[in-house]
């Protein structure tokens, strides 16, 4: 045959430039995103350790719910087949969506049939199924329930319906209501108000005691709380939907704290005190099957008390006490000790969060960790070792680390290996975790660990995520700081096109939350923003994030610096970010927009009023504009009432600047936002009508705060698209 060298290389050109053509990376779509959920992460769900601390159960894809050894990660056995849950007279299994132990591990209460209330409260079915009998049954066929919870001894089963609180007797069957005066927008037995629910974080309001012989539960009377109206958009005349909420400096739920005996049938009031304009944010029972704890604060929210009570006569005494000048964050990180030798207790009382051990009585016995850094969360107790477990923001604000230490404060040792976000869930015992680590640019990893941090086995490494994200044209996620001119010192992260030419000029997208106590510069993977982020920069833009004064991990001073002034530095700091990035040489400082949601939409609605020199066009989604219009524990918390401080609420509301607005604004919202009322981007509208500003606006029929479901994040964020490409 004759060779033809012509011909070849054509044939070599040809092909490489047909590898070259399959090998382009492509570029993000919304599509891809929001409606097939191209990116989403996955993770490691269904997780439940055992009691022995050596196991633990999780749910395959079948259903089937299975126990697996800790030390080697290995399968054990099936312990429920999907196809066993079965109810006598049914043929379709019962499909677990939650599920949890009793004590002795004889039963597993299952839960199904989900649907939401509010943030952190639902409705829904719950089962029993018997491992001794094998047999499933309903917990209660008279409605579904809330907060279905096993008592820790016993077979009883306390949950909520209507308001009220109830117990079923597996034994007998029988149902006993502990409440009978549980009344809609009046009184709520159990499940904390609204208010309760979305600033303390916190839904269940009732709890077992050690024993399962008693339940202490709050009770909130509704009954002068003032009522919110909302349209549902549904049928020939919409509905309306009136629930209890107290805004800024309106009357609050009164709240009354009581222990039901289920041997005596008796119902105990415990005494928290005549004044009644306070909040009960926590109850917690101490190992002393008699004894309740509960966290008194005032309505400014700047003392809170510990008080020990006595299940059985009512009686309190006040065991710590603690004042500052700003105000005082409620955590769940209270632990106590057996035998009544103490108690572990988190403060911002050396003006950095830390951890402290207290005996009995209240008295200090030691403060265990120390530094110019904050304990973001407490993770628990080893009391067979003396140690503690928790994250920190040692390595940096932008870092998340697990760590040990002693209860003397000693032996601090750091077990996280990577830089970036890492978090833990210990199993009983102590002697394993599972941890969650990713980075800015990394999606998670699940890994299972023992307590000297050996890799055992990795759950989930999100692998096939990342093989899909290396096909798309990316950007890396980078971190800086810079100072501004009052010498304040920020965090922030910055995300460049792909082909990022520095001799060009390119627009830049700012993004924040910017509110008390939340970051946004984690290095920590985002999920849908990082891909929403990500798609912005191949549409040639700079996004970048930067965290305000008021902002956490960086100490008590920095963090409390907007109190009574909420808005106005955190505005004044993001007006620098503009003008730091429009010093860029490849920044176009004409060109420069900004897009929050909720606390980040009422900080875009100020800064294209208060900054309107400096932002061309800024995106607000469900933003607060009158701080008079917001909830009382939350606002109250940082500007104390309208009364009290009328300065801190006008100055700082963007509904008294809608006149400054040069720039182009895109109002959205959700019609049936419980959260953050509708209310607010109406009034907003009103004022930019009475000035006669341009804006556009789009509302979102019947969705809440999140704004989802269905098609509706594909069209808000196409919406947001076509506005940044059209106006910035």
């Amino acid at each position: 045959m004759k060779y033809n060298r012509k011909k070849t290389w054509v044939w070599v050109i040809f092909l490489a430039c047909t590898v070259g053509a399959f090998a382009q990376k492509k570029q993000i779509t919304l599509e891809e995103i929001w409606r097939d959920k191209v990116f989403r992460s996955a993770y490691f769900a269904g997780f439940s350790g055992m009691n022995d601390g050596l196991h633990y159960t999780q749910l395959d894809e079948k259903g089937n719910l299975n126990k697996f050894e800790l030390k080697t990660g290995n399968l054990v056995a099936t312990l429920v087949k999907a196809s066993d849950l079965i109810l006598e007279g049914e043929t379709k299994p019962v499909k677990i969506e939650d599920y949890s132990f009793s004590e002795d591990e004889t039963k597993l209460l299952i839960t199904n049939d989900f649907s939401p209330i509010y943030r952190h409260s639902a409705t829904a079915t719950n089962y029993v199924y018997d491992f001794k009998t094998h047999k499933l049954k309903t917990l209660s066929n008279n409605g579904k329930q809330m907060f279905a919870t096993i008592a820790p001894v016993g077979n009883n089963i306390a949950f909520v319906r209507s308001n009220n609180l109830f117990v079923k007797n597996l034994d007998d069957n029988t149902e006993t209501a502990i409440t009978n005066d549980g009344a809609e927008n009046k009184i709520k037995n159990g499940w904390a108000d609204w208010v309760y629910e979305e600033e303390f974080g916190k839904a269940e309001a009732f709890f077992w005691n050690s024993k399962g012989t008693k339940i202490a539960y709050i009770k909130y009377n509704e009954t002068e709380v003032k009522e919110f109206e909302m349209p549902i958009y549904q049928g020939l005349y919409p509905i309306s939907y009136k629930f209890k909420y107290p805004k800024a400096g309106e009357a609050n739920s009164i709240v009354s704290v009581w222990v039901y005996d289920l041997t005596s049938k008796k119902t105990t009031r415990i005494d928290i005190g005549n004044e009644t304009d306070i909040y009960i944010p926590r109850i917690a029972w101490t190992k002393d099957a008699n004894t309740l704890s509960i966290q008194r604060m005032n309505r400014l929210q700047n003392k809170i008390e510990l008080l020990f009570a006595d299940a059985n006569t009512g009686a309190t005494h006040v065991v710590l006490s603690q004042q500052n000048s700003t105000y005082i964050d409620v955590t769940d990180d209270i632990t106590f000790l057996e035998k009544n030798k103490g108690f572990i207790w988190s403060s911002e009382q050396d003006g950095f969060n830390h951890l402290y051990y207290y005996d009995f009585s209240g008295k200090l016995i030691n403060q265990i960790t120390k530094g110019s850094w904050d304990v973001i969360e407490f993770k628990g107790f080893n009391e067979n070792t003396s140690t503690l477990y928790y994250t920190s923001s040692e390595s940096s604000p932008t870092e998340k680390d697990v760590f040990s230490i002693s209860l003397n404060g000693k032996s601090k040792k750091k077990l996280s290996t990577q830089k970036g976000t890492t978090d833990a869930a210990f199993s009983r015992g102590y002697k394993y975790y599972v941890s969650t680590y990713s980075n800015a640019n990394t999606p998670p990893v699940f890994e299972l660990h023992n307590d000297k941090g050996l890799l055992i086995k990795v759950l989930e490494d999100n692998k096939k995520l990342k093989d899909k994200l290396v096909e798309y044209d990316l950007t890396k996620k980078e971190f800086f700081t810079f100072k501004t001119s009052e010498g304040i010192e920020l965090n922030g992260w910055m995300m460049k096109p792909p082909a990022f030419d520095a001799s060009k000029k390119y627009p830049v997208f700012q993004y924040a939350y910017g509110g008390p106590g939340s970051n946004k510069c984690n290095n920590q993977y985002e999920s849908s923003d990082y891909v929403w982020h990500q798609l912005l920069c191949q549409q040639g833009y700079i996004v970048v994030c930067v965290d305000n004064r008021g902002t956490q991990y960086r100490g008590k001073k920095f963090k409390d610096a907007t109190y009574m002034q909420l808005g106005k530095l955190e505005t004044i700091d993001q007006i620098e970010v503009a003008k730091y990035m429009g010093a860029q040489s490849y920044v176009d400082k004409n060109r420069i927009g900004f897009m929050g949601w909720s606390f980040g939409g009422y900080l875009s609605s100020l800064l294209i009023t208060k900054g309107a020199d400096y932002f061309k066009a800024n995106i607000a989604v469900a933003p607060v504009t009158n701080w008079r219009y917001y909830d009382n524990i939350y606002t109250e918390r940082f500007l104390r009432t309208p009364q009290e401080n009328p300065k801190g609420y006008d100055e700082n509301s963007p509904v008294n600047f809608t006149k400054n607005i040069k720039g182009k604004y895109l109002l959205i919202h959700g019609t049936a936002d419980d959260n953050v009322h509708f209310q607010n981007s109406m009034e907003m509208e009103k004022t930019l009508i009475e000035n006669n500003i341009a804006f556009d606006f789009m509302a979102y029929p019947n969705k809440n705060h999140g704004i989802y479901g269905g098609n509706t994040r594909l069209h808000l964020y196409s919406k947001m698209l076509r506005f940044i490409k059209e106006n910035l």
